[in-house]
């Protein structure tokens, strides 16, 4: 049985990178894409009224969803790390909790959002012509938060184990399903908001699937050995510092997109459809950052486990210049071309939407290089197991979007909007930064001195 796992604690360290990332970006790219197919079918076979509707539920979406991204990706941080140290044996135990643990959370978390969503849709102030619409859509993408969390657990395991090419293959399956499923079920089927939703959940089981199939045939280092199923205290309490951090970090960041979301909500559908349709092409566009991030993450995860604190330090800087010479290129073409690209999402009737689209994403453009540096030196930093300071990185985000809505919104309107996001990057930037650089030195520091001790 082929042995699909790669070690990244040989060679040189950016095309080794790079190399892991490719992958990656096109997999970021592939989930991009399948949620742009979502805004797009919606948009332009459902009107406006329900592209303004699924768009307001992004900030909540966000920080849900985001949570669970951030569990998982904490949750396999120490898998990596085993992996690098080359002790399978613990490494084993580590998936075996991390999916006892995905299993719990998964069950309380889909109680309680769907329980309590509508409300919250209604404290956010949703527009009253389209609530009912953003509620349909969130509430059916909240019952599948069990499916989101096993597909962002098994994917981060296989990543984790230096194999970036096998989740794209599947999620660019999961990619084409997506996309039939969501023509058929608003125009064949009539499911309206609903069907893009069930869409998305359908497309990641089908992933979950094919990663589950991966895992057994490719990992044979994966197989487990008896005992190794066992709830573990020690284990449980590493996967809890490592993963609850990091889902609260996405979701504490999200925090301040509520109410950002809140404030673009008091300004009427037009500037909720707006935001959306300019929020999703800044996120496709942000793919190769989280590619970049996720690649130093693993890359550095693996080299702490091989104690190697030289390629640590060279991963993070080359990591760090390639992500910023590409947020420079994406920030021009946002600068020049986002009002055209924004005719995607809507019709070129709407002109009032595609001017406030396009007004957004200039701004953006501007500072778009600062993501690149959040993004890396917060993924290094949680890879090296440091999730509290990311966490950190995540409060700073959030105040400074809450601050940019709650004080801004009511005197500049739009404008205050269109620099939000930026804001809370370079904000975030002062602070993760030199804290990443104090944690690979303090990392380094105590590498040496277990090799000096041996």
């Amino acid at each position: 049985m082929r042995n699909a796992a790669t070690d990244l604690t040989e060679g040189t360290p950016w095309k080794i990178i790079m190399r892991f990332s490719i992958p990656l970006f096109f997999t970021f790219l592939l989930q991009q894409f399948y949620n742009m197919v979502d805004t797009i079918v919606v948009g332009q076979f459902l009107g406006k009224d329900a592209l303004a509707g699924v768009g307001s539920t992004g900030a909540i979406n966000f920080m849900i969803i985001g949570f669970c991204m951030g569990l998982a990706n904490g949750f396999v941080i120490p898998v990596a790390q085993r992996y690098g140290a080359k002790d399978y044996k613990d490494m084993r135990r580590f998936v075996a909790n991390s999916i006892w643990l995905t299993v719990f959370f998964a069950a309380i978390m889909s109680i309680t959002v769907c329980i309590l969503c509508r409300s919250v849709l209604i404290a956010m102030k949703t527009p009253a012509d389209i609530l009912d619409l953003a509620y349909d859509y969130i509430f059916i993408i909240f019952a599948g938060i069990p499916i989101t969390l096993a597909y962002n657990l098994l994917t981060g395991i296989i990543r984790s184990l230096g194999d970036s090419k096998s989740p794209l293959i599947f999620l660019l399956m999961a990619a084409v399903a997506n996309i039939g499923f969501d023509i058929l079920s608003v125009t064949v089927l009539k499911l309206g908001v609903r069907g893009p939703a069930f869409a998305t959940l359908l497309a990641q089981a089908f992933s979950v699937v094919l990663s589950l199939w991966c895992i057994k045939t490719k990992f044979p280092i994966l197989k487990m050995e008896p005992g190794e199923w066992k709830l573990h205290g020690k284990h449980i309490g590493i996967l809890c510092t490592m993963g609850i951090p990091m889902g609260l970090q996405y979701s504490i960041t999200a925090i301040g997109s509520v109410v950002l979301q809140t404030g673009i909500n008091t300004l009427g559908s037009a500037a909720v459809a707006s935001v959306s349709a300019a929020s999703k092409l800044s996120m496709f566009l942000a793919c190769p950052f989280d590619a970049i991030g996720t690649a130093a993450s693993v890359f550095c995860s693996q080299n702490y486990g091989a104690a190697k604190p030289d390629r640590i330090r060279k991963g993070l800087w080359q990591s760090m210049l390639v992500a910023v010479v590409y947020g420079i290129v994406a920030g021009l073409i946002m600068i020049f071309a986002g009002r055209t690209l924004s005719m995607i999402f809507v019709g070129k009737e709407a002109v009032d939407v595609l001017d406030a689209s396009g007004k957004y994403l200039r701004c953006m453009g501007f500072f778009y290089w600062s993501l690149g540096i959040l993004n890396v030196s917060r993924m290094v930093t949680q890879g090296l197991g440091y999730p509290m300071r990311a966490v950190i990185s995540g409060v700073t985000e959030m105040l400074a979007r809450s601050i940019v809505s709650l004080c801004f919104v009511g005197s500049l309107g739009y404008t205050a909007i269109c620099f939000a996001d930026q804001t809370a990057w370079v904000s975030a930037c002062f602070y993760i930064f030199p804290t990443c650089l104090y944690c690979v030195h303090k990392t380094t520091k105590k590498l040496m001195k277990q090799q000096n001790v041996q």
